[in-house]
């Protein structure tokens, strides 16, 4: 027996019952048509019971103030943590403390405020330092985000060191902000760029990316973890055959430095870059992690304030990193606050956050890949490998938009789709977009049950059409 639950869809007006709307680019469903598939895929969701150990994510969603909410009358499912993660109160209470109580520029002041705005900034810097264990805190720039890390060190090191014919090595599953940047040098310059595909488990083909190196290869850009595949790259024996021909590596761990321990030293890449607001921290500051004889060498991104040793009116001498790299007023309160984000998940202990999270990432694809018409993208988990916390998939028949909307308007759950920044890879794998599930240590086998019940819903929903 169907019932029929009319919704109320404040951001969706003048809906005509049982119809799909379609208007400006967004998708809006005026009913959920409630079917029998329902009561089994919420018969065959296994519910943690009270017997058992709390888990991570249960202990820790009390310090997340946003993830007890309802959304659209229903609880909230948070799933889109590969896109950026919720805050915990230590981190949102840190940035309100710096405006309320010592408010002031850094470096610059002799003032009290200023020099407790500024020891609390270069503590930071510390503390990111110690979080992925580089050798000096020097080595850390603070940047807007991920991208202008990137853009950094293609500005500054690829214009400097790229010439005709010199080779970049990325692969097709790379983010935008890791192949435009080169694109733009590589027009600049004349080098060239050479792509890595896909090998038949959907993950980067190592093999090739092993025989694509040589002595034209000037630098290797790659990620860590696929935002998209949820596979990871073996950085240690790329950084041992790029540097046996003497390039560089500069390695996008926004997905890895968040989920697991991640050593520079035990790398040993030449440059990182991560995102604060992927790993508990706010928006608007990423860092660059570089070898001190690298940066040394690299002339500025950008002029300015800060950046500066002398300014004479014909020239001007700058400072040594990572001021260099830093010019004009930074994000103060927002670096402050990702010191306090790096406080917190090491509290917590990234090795035990990287346990459970892979506990969980087997649990959400074991229970997406039950639903009949799914296709998962990525690498099947097994022994030996171990996917990160996200699935990105499609439907058969079903508009990855349709079903993200449907999921957030009738059953507040919140997961991403669209291309996820890699348009290159969703070409590669033939399709134009995808949905994305993506967890974090605060999520529970819960929060996977109510999406497994809710795409369910959403797709009996759907096929009532057809």
């Amino acid at each position: 027996m169907e019932a029929v639950v009319v919704m109320k869809l404040p951001s969706f007006k003048s809906l005509a019952p049982n119809a799909i709307s379609i208007a400006s680019g967004h998708r809006s469903f005026s009913r959920v048509r409630r079917s029998s598939s329902l009561s089994v895929a919420s018969s065959s969701a296994t519910i943690a019971t009270d017997s058992e150990p709390v888990s991570l994510g249960h202990s820790t969603r009390k310090d997340f103030r946003i993830l007890h909410q309802e959304v659209n009358g229903s609880k909230l499912v948070y799933l889109d943590n590969a896109a950026t993660s919720q805050k915990p109160a230590a981190v949102l209470d840190a940035l309100q403390n710096y405006y309320e109580f010592y408010n002031s520029n850094v470096h610059r002041g002799i003032h009290y405020l200023s020099a407790k705005a500024t020891d609390e900034f270069e503590l930071a810097r510390k503390k990111v330092a110690r979080f992925i264990n580089a050798s000096d805190s020097r080595e850390i720039v603070f940047t807007r985000n991920a991208t202008e890390a990137i853009n950094l060190v293609a500005y500054s090191w690829g214009l400097s060191n790229l010439k005709p014919g010199d080779e970049v090595i990325l692969t097709v599953a790379e983010h935008h902000s890791c192949i435009v940047p080169w694109q733009i040098v590589s027009q600049k310059t004349g080098a060239v760029l050479k792509f890595v595909t896909l090998n038949d488990d959907e993950v980067p083909d190592i093999d090739m990316l092993r025989e694509m190196i040589s002595s034209k290869t000037k630098l290797v850009a790659v990620h860590h973890v696929s935002n998209v595949l949820a596979s990871s790259l073996p950085i240690e024996e790329i950084v041992v055959w790029a540097h046996d021909v003497g390039a560089k590596v500069l390695v996008d761990a926004c997905q890895s430095v968040p989920h697991m321990v991640v050593d520079v030293q035990k790398l040993n890449a030449d440059f990182l870059v991560a995102s604060s607001h992927k790993m508990c921290g706010p928006t608007g500051i990423g860092f660059l992690y570089g070898k001190s004889d690298l940066l040394l060498a690299m002339p500025p991104f950008l002029g300015g304030g800060e950046m500066i040793s002398d300014v004479f009116l014909d020239h001007s001498t700058y400072a040594e990193p990572p001021s260099r790299f830093e010019a004009g007023t930074p994000a103060i309160g927002e670096t402050i606050a990702l010191g306090a984000a790096v406080d917190y998940l090491s509290g917590i202990g990234m090795t035990k956050i990287h346990e459970y999270e892979v506990e969980l990432s087997k649990y959400l694809y074991e229970k997406l890949s039950s639903l009949p018409n799914v296709r998962i993208y990525g690498p099947r988990p097994s022994e030996n490998v171990h996917r990160a916390a996200l699935c990105s998939f499609n439907v058969e028949g079903l508009h990855p938009t349709d079903l993200a909307t449907f999921l957030d308007q009738q059953h507040g759950v919140a997961i991403r789709s669209g291309h996820h920044c890699a348009q290159p890879l969703h070409r590669y794998l033939g399709v134009n977009a995808s949905a994305r599930a993506s967890l974090y240590f605060y999520n529970t086998k819960e929060d996977v049950d109510s999406f497994i019940v809710a795409l369910a819903d959403t797709v009996s929903f759907f096929d009532s059409f057809k």
